[in-house]
């Protein structure tokens, strides 16, 4: 099946967890192997899954991800059960590979297997057409899970030992939006749950180095936005994180200073308009204007600015970037966030910085202790 964006859709670890449980109990109370078990989606769908059955007994789904880049393609959703003899719940184990909820903020609580809501749902639905009511102890496990969580935010979530299970639907679609914008609230979240009420944030994993090497920062209080810096910012907002320092490289921190927050390079630019808008402020020097209006790459208009900019002008450009961009913060939120903004080399050099930029650094490094 594809999605309205013709990429093959997949299956989620949920509904994979969901083939494998209910596997595991038609196994355990026929004797029979089963070769083949239907899950239900939430939304109505009715997916028909491949199981495989390992020597000790376990039954698994090979994870399908349909046309979408996920580390957890082609790895087994194994899972083993226990059946009481009376009715009663059902009890979640995490099992080889899959992780361990450590920090508050996240869907289920610390202690217990990142296995999230909807996926629980499915497997006790799934279970409970072959089990009845009787109390029942579900262990999903996904071996090689715990090799490849490092590529995975699962560690910034403080979630240790191995993959969660996720999804909401059912299916995995390509390069899904909405599942980065989940992993962003749900690590925003993890901050509001300890009580902190400032974060720093930037956009990838090159950035967070930066930002952290410009000002010594801890590990655990800069958060990557992606190219969603501007849902990042709301989700500040209605999570009531009152500050934010928002850093990185000059070329999507200039995206931010002309007012673009969504900075994929298909959806906005800007850069060298916001640039050579503040250019032509400093100085008068309609020549120098042009070049870096023509220049082919940020990088390229930084060196040429180095060039033939005093060291006087060069703080002065970067730093009335920063303040805009700043304020454009500041507006975004309407007026609910203390943001402070920098603009940072990869090298965690720092081009300029708003004025309030050393009060939030401060604060932010007191969290981190």
């Amino acid at each position: 099946m594809t999605d309205i964006k013709g990429g093959r859709l997949g299956i989620s670890t949920g509904a994979c967890a969901a083939g494998a449980a209910k596997a595991a109990v038609l196994l355990l109370t026929t004797g029979e192997r089963p070769r083949m078990v239907s899950v239900t989606l939430p939304s109505g769908e009715e997916l028909s899954l491949d199981v495989i059955v390992s020597p000790d007994g376990r039954c698994g789904v090979i994870k399908d991800a349909g046309s979408d880049i996920d580390v957890t393609g082609g790895l087994a959703v194994m899972a083993k059960v226990a059946l009481g003899k009376v009715a009663g719940g059902i009890v979640f184990l995490a099992g080889e590979g899959v992780g361990t909820v450590t920090l508050p903020g996240l869907k289920v609580p610390p202690g217990e297997p990142a296995i999230n809501p909807v996926p629980r749902m499915m497997i006790e639905s799934s279970v409970r057409e072959v089990a009845g009511s009787r109390s029942i102890r579900v262990e999903i496990s996904i071996p090689g899970g715990e090799e490849v969580s490092p590529r995975t935010f699962n560690r910034r979530l403080g979630i240790v030992g191995g993959l969660s299970i996720l999804g909401t639907s059912g299916r995995v679609r390509p390069m899904d939006e909405q599942s980065i914008l989940e992993s962003l609230s749900l690590e925003l979240n993890t901050h509001a749950a300890r009580g902190r009420n400032i974060v720093a944030l930037t956009f990838a994993g090159v950035g967070e180095r930066a930002t952290r090497a410009a000002w010594n920062l801890p590990e655990g209080v800069v958060v990557q936005a992606a190219n969603e810096m501007g849902y990042a910012l709301d989700e500040c907002v209605s999570l009531g994180i009152v500050s934010v320092i928002v850093a990185g490289h000059p070329g999507k921190m200039l995206k931010i200073s002309s007012g673009g927050f969504k900075t994929h390079n298909r959806v906005s630019d800007g850069r060298m308009e916001a640039l050579c808008t503040h250019i032509a402020m400093i100085t008068d020097s309609p020549g120098l204007v042009r070049s870096v209006y023509e220049a082919a790459t940020t990088e390229a208009a930084i060196d040429m600015l180095d060039d033939r900019l005093s060291a006087d002008d060069l703080k002065r450009l970067w730093n009335s970037l920063a303040e805009r961009a700043s304020r454009r913060c500041v507006e975004r939120s309407f007026g609910a966030l203390d943001a402070g903004a920098a603009f940072i080399r990869n090298d965690g050099r720092i081009l300029g910085a708003s004025g309030n930029i050393g009060r939030l650094v401060e604060r932010i490094r007191n969290i981190g202790e």
